[in-house]
């Protein structure tokens, strides 16, 4: 047997398996489903320290305790609020069921059913938090899960797949391994939701799989997501935010601020407090166990390719803080791109790394304008306190998430959904909107014992009176 056609029996396996056990154990209770997501907190508190080393040798230099922050307290965090809200968010929800109905005596309501074995293909930038945040919801809504991990970070993958050996049943949450081929598989298989995080190019490739046996998708994408300056910003206070941001993971997060709109007049007085306070964070980068590498050499040179193609068109690179490159790591230093052309890569892809471009501007209209011209980003900043500004541009925008005075703070909070709109992603997670987005809502309609359509003259053979009956109810 081929390694193709073994991979592809033992996912087809799994999901049935899963499958067949959801049949037979029936809806689960939630004593079950919090005892099922108690059980991936204490596989992250029981190999944490395996798991951070790993994703520090998959990085080539990400200090374990970044992964601790990031990875293991993130997804922690999203697992023991879905453990603790779940009871609430399984209530039933009480409708109406129209006048006459409740007079009789119909009841109905909304129920909250698992959907039943949810596939999930995380991201290397995250590689746990992408996985075991969806996850919370998905135990959480009553679901079995398949977990793919990213290929980039192998040393992770399998630290995790051996960990979910040790600790999960695999009826309840697998972990299977391998490259694109494994995720073409697992996208095509008949699951009862997929959730991938990823580029937007592949999550085209995964809902056209999905599409095969019309499986919904959550998909968590990417984009240019903006940071706009009013001109009510602090300076100072708003380049200090970027640049933590920015530095953040070395900018390989999603959500990561790609572009920087600033008031002409103030752009040079920006750049230096920017320049400032990147520098303060990391005054050196090389050698600055601080400092995440970039993941791959292949991600390196799709970074230094923008840069380069951004200065060949003439635009100015300002290196933060100012030293050598190293070819003996794969750490670098910011560098701003100020103003490149539009025609320039870094303006339509894109970065996930250590890069940012500068826009100066002289009207908030052009702004707009700008950013409701691109796909619609993951993720939008502003910086200001001028409320009928801060208005203006969350009404004339769309972006999956806001934050305001600051940067990155909205995806991290557990009782509200984080997701993207259009090209960023479909559908979201966290809080109660990620319990529902793996439940389906079930209407029940409970009738009244007496059925009086008959002598309302509602039923055939159709009185006189019927047509004029439906007629009068024709109103404005």
């Amino acid at each position: 047997m081929s390694t193709d056609a073994a991979v592809t029996t033992d996912l087809e396996e799994i999901l049935r398996a899963q499958q067949v056990a959801t049949r037979a154990a029936g809806l689960p209770s939630a004593q079950i489903r919090r005892e099922r997501i108690q059980r991936v907190v204490d596989l992250l508190v029981a190999n944490h320290k395996d798991l951070t080393e790993a994703i520090n040798e998959d990085f080539g230099g990400r200090i374990p305790a970044y992964s601790v922050m990031n990875d293991v307290l993130g997804s922690m965090v999203s697992l023991k609020h879905v453990r603790d809200s779940l009871e609430e968010w399984m209530i039933r929800s009480p409708r109406a069921t129209g006048a006459m109905q409740d007079q009789l005596g119909a009841t109905a309501y909304v129920s909250y059913q698992p959907k039943g074995s949810i596939g999930i293909i995380g991201t290397w930038n995250a590689p746990l938090f992408t996985l075991l945040s969806p996850l919370a919801c998905a135990l959480g809504a009553g679901n079995r899960a398949v977990l793919k991990p990213s290929e980039i970070v192998p040393n992770t993958a399998a630290v995790l797949a051996e960990a979910a050996r040790r600790t999960l049943d695999p009826l309840e949450v697998a972990v299977v391994t391998g490259g694109p081929e494994v995720a073409d598989l697992l996208t095509s298989l008949p699951f009862d939701h997929l959730v991938f995080t990823g580029s937007t190019t592949v999550g085209k490739l995964v809902m056209a799989n999905a599409a095969k046996n019309l499986v919904p998708v959550t998909l968590e994408l990417g984009g240019k997501s903006p940071s706009v300056l009013g001109r009510s910003a602090d300076i100072s206070s708003a380049a200090s935010r970027l640049a933590i941001a920015k530095s953040t993971n070395a900018g390989q997060l999603c959500v990561s601020p790609d572009l920087i709109y600033v008031p002409r007049e103030n752009t040079e007085a920006f750049i230096d407090a920017f320049t400032d306070q990147f520098t303060g964070l990391f005054p050196t980068i090389a050698d600055n166990e601080d400092m995440v590498s970039i993941v791959s050499d292949r991600h390196l040179a799709r970074i230094e390719g923008y840069i380069a193609d951004a200065a060949e068109r003439g635009a100015r690179i300002i290196t933060v803080p100012d030293e050598e490159l190293s070819a003996d790591t794969r750490r670098r230093p910011l560098r701003i791109v100020v103003d490149p052309p539009t025609d320039a890569q870094i303006m339509k892809e894109e970065i996930f790394g250590p890069a940012v471009v500068i826009l100066p501007y002289d009207e908030l209209d052009s702004v707009v304008a700008d950013i409701n011209s691109r796909p619609k980003p993951l993720a939008l900043y502003y910086f200001g306190t001028d409320l009928d500004e801060k208005e203006s541009v969350l009404e004339r925008t769309v972006s999956g998430g806001v934050t305001i005075n600051d940067a990155m703070s909205h995806p991290g909070l557990s009782d509200a959904p984080f997701g993207g709109v259009g090209a960023s992603g479909i559908g979201h997670y966290h809080g109660r909107e990620g319990f529902l987005e793996f439940s389906h809502a079930r209407t029940v309609f409970e009738a009244a014992q007496h059925d009086p359509r008959g002598e309302w003259g509602m039923l055939p053979p159709y009185g006189e009176g019927f047509e004029q009956m439906m007629l009068a109810q024709v109103t404005p």
